[in-house]
């Protein structure tokens, strides 16, 4: 089932291939049309409202006990803290992600009070989630990362033990298709495509 298409709409200088997935049953259309790009607008500057709804919107997200282990390493493009998290990322992920007009760093605290948080990487994922989905639905593009140095990305950010980075997320806006390398082309026009709920289901008594 085609949900309508929502914005954002891609940039009209060269319109990336249809995105929106096509469902089996109806969800929200930020949902449906929510997708991971590498195109990135290397000149418009971060929405800066939008990027802050974004944030709030993974501080609203839940969390096993209230524990909140969600941290955030937030870095617009032109700083050197951007240029320091670029350097962590695996070459594929270097030749696109710097076109991003933030990245973020999402850290999941591993402990409070000397006990061992067990759910955090849980709650970090659910963070990062409704991250993507607000920034979506305020018409800024993402695409989140595990392509990257996590020990390499700690150190240059002098994080302790207790703090993993876990997803480095590329936010900003939608760049042009046309100018972006054919292994990226080939990735943005790929079909999208996941199997069946039926076959994720264990149990469906």
């Amino acid at each position: 089932m085609r949900t309508p298409r929502a914005t954002p709409v891609p940039d009209p200088r060269s319109p990336v291939p249809d995105r929106a997935a096509t469902t089996d049953r109806p969800i929200l259309d930020v949902l449906t049309e929510r997708w991971s790009t590498r195109l990135f607008d290397g000149e418009t500057p971060i929405d800066e409202d939008a990027l802050a709804s974004a944030l709030e919107a993974a501080r609203w997200s839940p969390s096993a006990s209230n524990t909140q282990p969600w941290r955030f390493l937030v870095a617009r493009r032109g700083t050197a803290s951007h240029a320091k998290i670029v350097d962590a990322l695996v070459s594929f992920n270097q030749g696109w992600a710097p076109d991003a007009a933030a990245l973020v760093v999402f850290v999941a605290a591993t402990e409070a009070d000397g006990k061992p948080l067990r759910w955090s990487s849980y709650d970090v994922g659910q963070a990062a989630a409704h991250f993507t989905v607000q920034a979506h639905a305020a018409a800024l593009f993402t695409h989140q990362m595990g392509g990257f140095d996590a020990g390499a990305l700690a150190a240059s950010f002098s994080l302790p033990d207790t703090l993993r980075p876990l997803t480095v997320t590329a936010v900003g806006s939608l760049g042009d298709f046309a100018s972006a390398s054919e292994k990226v082309q080939e990735r943005e026009s790929a079909p999208r495509t996941r199997r069946p709920v039926a076959e994720s289901l264990l149990l469906d008594d």
